[in-house]
């Protein structure tokens, strides 16, 4: 029984799919398929339900899921144990959404690595509830987010930024003169959002069913660089957090609406689990968050 096994079965029964674990561990799904059958032979059990394109866990499965969980959590512990004392090594697993990836995350990481070069760093995209779940499982060390204010008594709080959203548009946009917009004006507007599950997305439909407003037109898509060029060429209105288009803003290729309606307001936040176990090298990076000026 290998651990990579085990952070496989894990990851399955998390995300309920090969395919999508097969794409946050970064394995061909071959290689996912193959090591769940490996587990399965030598532990002489099936430990999935495969029912056409659904997968659950079966009852020698959800067994195994809190040992499994237990046995990784005792690995990393073991492997950080020698290291704590000392200068940081090893990897560092985090989990950062894309927009940061963009903005605010590089010269952090950049200048992780300069000061830490023995520490390999391992980025993982993904969404707030996977993150959490992620932490949760120790499966990442710690998680950047750009949401609502997440306040969870089992999390700590490492980094919180808030961070201020705009409504935007092309230069060549109607809106982009306009003295003053408000609610009622975006109604026959085309919008270019990212996708329901994302927190500003959240933030955005609850304002605006405040003043029961229903769009003409949606296009949705999770990918931030994809948003800004739909705006850029003049496809419709976008929604997004200021830091993400600065550049755009300063280089006057995107302009920012002169929004009438109540402000909208995310955070910028870095979380790690309660009882993490605290390497040198998690340490390190944690104190150069509390040091840079991100």
């Amino acid at each position: 029984m290998e651990l990579r096994q085990l952070n496989t079965f894990i990851t399955i029964a998390k995300l309920k799919s090969f395919s999508k674990a097969a794409q946050e561990l970064q394995y061909a799904q071959s290689s996912i398929t193959s090591q769940i059958q490996r587990l399965e032979q030598e532990l002489n059990v099936r430990l999935f339900e495969r029912l056409g394109h659904t997968i659950s866990l079966t009852s020698e499965g959800n067994n195994l899921l809190p040992i499994a969980k237990e046995m990784l959590k005792l690995s990393n512990d073991a492997k950080n144990i020698a290291g704590s004392s000392s200068k940081p090594t090893g990897t560092l697993v985090i989990g950062a959404v894309e927009s940061l990836c963009v903005t605010r995350l590089p010269k952090l990481f950049k200048e992780y690595r300069l000061r830490y070069p023995e520490v390999e760093l391992l980025i993982k995209f993904g969404s707030k509830d996977i993150f959490l779940h992620s932490l949760k499982d120790n499966t990442l060390d710690i998680a950047f987010f750009v949401d609502q204010k997440i306040v969870e008594s089992d999390f700590i709080t490492t980094l919180e930024i808030p961070e201020p959203m705009a409504l935007l548009c092309s230069p060549e946009h109607s809106f982009a003169k306009m003295e003053k917009v408000y609610p009622k004006d975006l109604s026959d507007e085309p919008l270019i959002l990212t996708e329901p599950s994302c927190g500003y997305r959240i933030l955005f439909n609850s304002v605006m069913s405040q003043f029961h407003i229903k769009f003409r037109s949606v296009i949705e898509t999770g990918n931030v660089q994809a948003i800004k060029q739909l705006t850029l060429s003049g496809m419709g209105i976008a929604f997004l957090p200021q830091t993400a288009v600065e550049e755009e803003l300063q280089q006057k290729r995107l302009v920012k609406l002169k929004w009438m309606g109540p402000e909208f307001y995310i955070y910028t936040q870095a979380l790690h689990y309660k009882t993490k176990w605290m390497s040198a090298s998690l340490k390190a990076f944690i104190d150069l968050i509390h040091e840079m000026d991100l």
